[in-house]
């Protein structure tokens, strides 16, 4: 590599490594996937690396400007990827264990359930509410780094807080949450179809995201019954020797299902105060890479 036009490579490394971790997290949340943001992630160090850094006056807008906007344009392809997306998607499960390399920030912003909710907005309203909600930027600054209008970016951000606030509705404490991950395992490890119902909401759905490439079933299981009952089957054929670690991932906790230290799922639930109204699954193995490296870590 060799020094460009306006300042010293190694200022610029030191600057775009400062806010890798930023870049990196807000890319993430836009894009679900670790492979996506990384991508990002690298082509933002391209045209940090090519531009003329002497007429730069603030490398944190220019850097975010660009990681935006980028993720911007991805957000877009990938919306049309997931139109042919085989079976339910689901966000990749991300370490945030200390040293992990995804800035928690706020932390609402990150937690799985969100991006889930964050996919059915226009690519444009998430990139203003993570901006806002994830890294509390002002209006002003998001309006620059996305080319839009003051007004217009608010009118965004306050259209997507008020998806994510209806679409969520009453949740438990991530306290109580953890709780119930802990007693589903328990009872799911048992094969206790009583103690499942009783931990899940009346209008409880299971989603399971195999991509196409590992099985999995390929629409949600709504309702109590139903779901303690795939529950209870899903485990009778898959749950034999194997391993269950919780782990902290998207500042909450999931459940890392390994066998011969191989993954094998991700698991996570969301709960009202009526019970566990969402179980999880990720089996999909490019999205369990990180986890288990961090487990195995």
């Amino acid at each position: 590599m060799t020094e460009v036009a306006g300042g010293g490579l190694t200022d610029a490394v030191a600057a775009f490594e400062a806010l890798r971790p930023r870049l990196f997290g807000l890319a993430y949340r836009l894009l679900g996937t670790a492979a996506d943001a990384e991508d990002v992630v690298q082509d933002t160090w391209i045209r940090w690396q090519g531009t003329d850094r002497g007429v730069v006056r603030n490398a944190e807008a220019f850097l975010v400007t660009t990681a935006s906007r980028l993720a911007l344009t991805a957000a877009t392809s990938a919306r049309a990827r997931r139109e042919l997306y085989v079976g339910p998607w689901l966000p990749e499960p991300i370490p945030t264990a200390d040293g992990a390399d995804v800035t928690v920030e706020r932390g609402e912003a990150l937690e799985l359930a969100v991006l889930v909710l964050l996919e059915r907005l226009t690519p444009q309203e998430r990139a203003v509410y993570v901006l806002k909600e994830a890294f509390d930027y002002p209006y002003r600054d998001i309006a620059g780094f996305l080319d839009l209008s003051e007004q217009h970016a608010r009118q965004l951000g306050h259209r997507a807080r008020a998806h994510v606030t209806r679409e969520r509705g009453a949740r438990v404490s991530a306290a109580e949450r953890d709780r119930l991950l802990r007693a589903f395992l328990a009872a799911a490890q048992r094969g206790d179809l009583e103690g499942l119902r009783s931990l899940l909401a009346e209008h409880a759905v299971a989603y399971s995201d195999g991509g196409g490439v590992a099985t999995a079933a390929r629409k949600p299981v709504s309702g109590r019954e139903r779901v303690a009952q795939y529950l209870a089957r899903t485990v009778g054929i898959h749950g034999q020797q194997v391993e269950t670690s919780v782990v902290a991932a998207n500042g909450q906790h999931v459940v890392l299902v390994t066998r011969a230290g191989e993954p094998l799922a991700a698991c996570w639930v969301e709960a009202s105060p009526r019970g566990i109204d969402q179980v999880c699954f990720v089996v999909n193995p490019a999205k369990l890479t990180r986890l288990a490296a961090a487990v195995a870590g």
